[in-house]
């Protein structure tokens, strides 16, 4: 069984921040996954070195945000400001973060997430647990903006059933056929439904096309709004 299988769906990024290095780790549902260390190289007291640190952290976020997940925790050690001061570096330097409808979900907390054995600690708190909730649904206001944009768009595609989406994201197409762009499911579609495997080859392909993917809270406002339409929409671009 791919291991995609076991580690659930992608839920959130977890951005640990120590005084010399950062540490980024895909949160999925099941599991916790680290992704890449990003080290300082220079004093937190040196303004370039700082600069070009919470750059490359940005650099680092990029390929997951194009995937579709945008919500951010950063976590720093007790006492440190290091998670606000990216958070202004951000802020000042990359307003596309922070504004829009594409914009990602950026919030803080107190914690250290730089080995398996804290990150595992730290997602098994309530505050972190809370924290995740209140990012995504953050998030997912966003994408509820991109939804109803897209359903009222003439050069946008809907689809809304498994089949229909497999047809346009499994399947090669010409280059005058429509481009799949999101695909949205709910979290109660996906575990209530008795074709888990072709969901989970569907959302691993759509992933490796570029497609944004993305399991919501069927409790958010978007995840209601998605619900209404059947569990999972997949929207394309007509060329």
């Amino acid at each position: 069984m791919p291991k995609s299988y076991k580690r659930g769906y992608a839920v959130a990024v977890l951005l640990g921040m120590d005084i010399d290095h950062a540490v980024l780790w895909d949160i999925f549902s099941q599991v916790a996954k680290q992704q890449q260390i990003i080290p300082l190289s220079g004093g937190r007291s040196d303004a370039k070195a700082t600069y070009s640190f919470h750059e490359s952290i940005v650099n680092a976020l990029r390929p997951t945000l194009r995937e579709g997940v945008r919500s951010v925790i950063i976590a720093s050690p007790s006492r440190t400001s290091y998670a606000q001061e990216f958070l202004n570096h951000v802020k000042a330097h990359h307003t596309w973060l922070v504004s829009g409808a594409n914009k990602a979900a950026f919030s803080t907390m107190v914690g250290s997430a730089s080995t398996p054995q804290q990150v595992a600690a730290l997602t098994k708190t309530t505050a972190f647990k809370e924290l995740i909730s209140q990012t995504t649904a953050e998030e997912t206001e966003g994408l509820l903006e991109i939804l109803e944009k897209k359903l009222n768009a003439a050069d946008n595609l809907v689809l809304f059933s498994l089949q229909e989406a497999e047809s346009i994201v499994l399947y090669p197409q010409g280059e005058e056929k429509p481009k799949p762009e999101y695909l949205m499911l709910t979290d109660e579609f996906l575990s209530k439904s008795r074709q888990k495997n072709r969901l989970q080859r569907l959302m691993q392909v759509a992933a490796n096309k570029g497609v944004k993917t993305r399991v919501i809270s069927a409790e958010s406002a978007a995840g209601l709004r998605i619900a209404q339409l059947g569990g999972i929409v997949c929207l394309a671009k007509r060329e």
